[in-house]
């Protein structure tokens, strides 16, 4: 991310509703800044969507209100998960699509992030253009060139369409019953609809968005819920998704859950011909992961935390698949980002093809212990200059052997200090990743 950005961080601009940039005033600004940039590059649309929480009334009308004044016309999509909207974005052939959401967050927060005309993230050099436009005043075009603004009636529909058509034709999901949790959020109206329209039995939880349930102990994050009605109902699988639709989680027959790492492998084990040669993961990824891939005779490569960071090696390398443990899954030759629904469609059509249930396919990926210590500081800490943490690391290492890994990374969102160790045997993960911690406390604690 470019140091010189005041407003854009990896995925937009995110924060609590009303503090900050994330204002009223600063959308409308917001929209006539990136109206104004849009403007010079073409003509065509702007679409809006946003997720179910209750700022996103007060957003939307902020930024059409902008988009307006720089004489852009916009369409309004209403509720529509991200990837919908990506798709929507591409298919309608307008110039960008803008998302308001604060993904799995709750209610409290909101943020707004932007897609190209072609459905991929904004490239960085248009946010900076963005950002420069963003400290002019304000001065809306001649009445005659304002913008103009309706709505997309059929947006949702479109979306159902094109997710159904990711499905091999001759698959039938009649004798699936499936377990759908949309987090009270963008996807209550769509995501039931595709499962049911391809023949699958279908049992909906949180799908009553009254604008302050958004992710509040469901979805992706709280699948606990899900988890109990699968095991209830006797459902072949259940399916989580985020308040915004492009991350998912899923239960497997025994109510077990199925993290993001377990849906890339089996897309991948499904798919390996196509993959081009390799599966782009994260530095969080189980390293079980990394061994049930490369036995695939696939290569591993790993990103930063972050899909936009997945995004970058899969274009670099001319790669399709990529994912992280939380479940943002990206299929690059089905879509333009991390979408719930098609990896929900994908893990059951493989279900279908293969007569194996959710926890027999994921058997074939062997979950190393993985344990996470995250340790709070008050101030940035340079972790590649603190030479005896190194070398508590490397014995670390050396101890666990060729079949175990150690990450110290600073958190990307909050001001902690993440202590993750891999290794075969649980208690001496317990113990190492425990000494660890302890060994940055005390060092964190004699630098400050």
């Amino acid at each position: 991310m470019n140091s010189k950005r005041k407003y854009f961080g990896t995925d937009g601009i995110r924060g609590q509703v009303g503090e900050g940039v994330i204002t009223p005033e600063f959308m409308m600004k917001l929209g006539w800044a990136a109206g104004r940039v849009l403007a010079k590059q073409g003509k065509g649309p702007v679409l809006i969507g946003k997720d179910t929480r209750i700022s996103g009334y007060m957003f939307e009308s902020a930024l059409e209100a902008g988009l307006s004044a720089a004489g852009v016309d916009i369409r309004l999509l209403g509720p529509m998960p991200t990837p919908g909207i990506a798709f929507l974005t591409h298919n309608t052939r307008a110039q960008a699509g803008i998302v308001i959401s604060a993904s799995h967050n709750p209610f409290y927060d909101n943020g707004v992030k932007f897609f190209a005309g072609d459905g991929t993230k904004l490239p960085d050099d248009v946010e900076m253009d963005i950002e420069l436009e963003l400290d002019k005043p304000l001065q809306p075009v001649h009445s005659r060139h304002l913008g103009k603004a309706r709505r997309m009636t059929d947006a949702p529909r479109r979306y159902i369409e094109f997710c159904k058509s990711k499905i091999s034709p001759d698959i039938d999901l009649s004798n699936f019953r499936i377990v759908i949790d949309c987090a009270h959020g963008a996807t209550y109206h769509i995501a039931p609809k595709v499962f049911e329209e391809l023949g699958a039995d279908v049992i909906t939880h949180a799908i009553q968005p009254d604008g302050l349930n958004i992710n509040d102990q469901c979805g992706a994050t709280r699948p606990h819920i899900l988890q109990k009605m699968v095991r209830e109902s006797g459902a072949d699988a259940g399916i989580a998704l985020d308040g915004d639709g492009d991350r998912i989680i899923m239960v497997d027959n025994k109510g077990e859950i199925v993290d993001g790492d377990e849906i890339l492998y089996i897309i991948a084990a499904a798919r390996v011909a196509l993959l081009n040669g390799a599966v782009v993961g994260t530095v969080m990824s189980n390293l079980g992961l990394e061994h049930a891939i490369r036995e695939l005779d696939l290569d591993f490569i790993r990103a930063q935390v972050g899909d936009r960071y997945i995004m970058e090696i899969l274009q670099r390398d001319n790669l399709r698949l990529g994912g992280e443990t939380s479940g943002h899954i990206i299929n690059l030759d089905m879509t333009t980002t991390g979408d719930g629904i098609l990896s929900g469609l994908q893990i059951l059509e493989t279900m279908a093809k293969t007569g194996k249930t959710l926890h027999e396919l994921k058997a074939g990926m062997k979950k190393f212990p993985q344990k996470m210590i995250n340790i709070r500081i008050q101030e940035t800490v340079d972790l590649s200059k603190l030479d005896c943490l190194a070398d508590a690391v490397k014995a670390a290492e050396t101890e666990l052997g060729e079949y175990g890994r150690i990450l110290l990374r600073p958190s990307g969102t909050e001001p902690l200090i993440r202590v993750m160790v891999e290794g075969e045997d649980e208690k001496q993960v317990e113990m190492i990743v425990r000494s660890l911690a302890n060994e940055v406390e005390n060092v964190i604690q004699n630098t400050s």
